[in-house]
């Protein structure tokens, strides 16, 4: 993918980790503290502190409106909390707009895709590659400036629609594709930016069961390779099936953390889902 990654290590185990809100992680790559956003009378999120093991799949997991999609706008930028810090790999994003905090390596993708419709699908992938020289005005008006940047950057974007399966799909419109298909592109177009770690809001939502275990599997395989996955997610199978840790969020609150195994059997994690489905049911 282009980016060096670190090689996971199998024998380090996450186990081992205390099943506590706000545990520390042996190697964090991210690092929440404080982190607090209200929207009028509505506190969205009240995060105390949350640390993100490095090159694990880790399921950030609660009922609608608990939190977890403002959380990820504001770890990468696309909102501003009212106060805390949040680092990654020891560097502050706080106050960094969005492309500065992608630049960084923590890129995200998002619960409804952002496929550019009427451009081609390898239009897309190219789009989402950083520090290319010809959109600089002045450097456009000189081929030899960046038209050896522009091959390898289109050989690495078909490389990775051939890995997702899209590469049959390179010159169709963005549009034409499926649900699903537009979410591996969306994974597919963020990795153009060669990220460290992945920040996926739903990336099984509204996908048929076929192309779930294909996004799975590649979620799985990154992660092997050594990058760092933060996933929203609602289906607990899923959860169940590729996260190596899960956080439970509700309210804008952390109440859990541990591995799948004790989150399903934790008595608050129980509580808020079943709280929320009564709530629904008594509207």
């Amino acid at each position: 993918m282009g980016a060096e990654l670190p090689t996971r290590e199998p024998a380090r185990t996450v186990t081992t980790i205390p099943p506590v809100p706000g545990v520390a992680k042996s190697d964090p790559i991210l690092t929440v503290s404080s982190l607090h956003r209200r929207f009028g009378g509505l506190v969205a999120v009240d995060v105390e502190h949350l640390e993100v093991e490095r090159n694990r799949i880790t399921a950030l997991i609660g009922p609608n409106g608990a939190g977890k999609t403002t959380l990820f706008n504001l770890l990468t930028g696309f909102d501003h909390p009212d106060r805390g810090e949040w680092r990654f790999d020891g560097r502050s994003l706080h106050r960094m707009p969005a492309y500065a905090v992608a630049r960084t390596g923590l890129v995200r993708t998002f619960q409804l895709t952002k496929a550019l419709a009427r451009m081609t699908v390898l239009d897309n992938m190219m789009l989402a590659a950083s520090g290319q020289r010809g959109e600089r005005l002045r450097n456009s008006l000189f081929a030899n400036v960046w038209r050896a940047q522009e091959r390898v950057l289109r050989s690495r974007a078909v490389d990775l629609l051939e890995r997702f399966g899209l590469a049959q799909m390179r010159d169709d419109y963005a549009g034409t594709l499926s649900g699903g298909q537009r979410k591996l592109l969306e994974i597919a177009r963020a990795l153009m930016a060669e990220p460290r770690m992945l920040l996926l809001d739903e990336p099984t939502a509204g996908v048929n069961p076929a192309l779930v275990q294909s996004i799975l599997q590649h979620v799985k395989s990154l992660r092997d390779e050594g990058m760092t996955i933060l996933f929203v997610e609602h289906d607990m199978d899923v959860v169940m099936g590729i996260s190596d840790w899960v956080v439970c969020m509700t309210e804008g609150w952390i109440i859990a953390e541990g591995v799948p195994a004790s989150i399903v059997a934790n008595e608050a994690v129980i509580d808020a889902y079943l709280g929320a489905r009564r709530a629904e049911g008594t509207r």
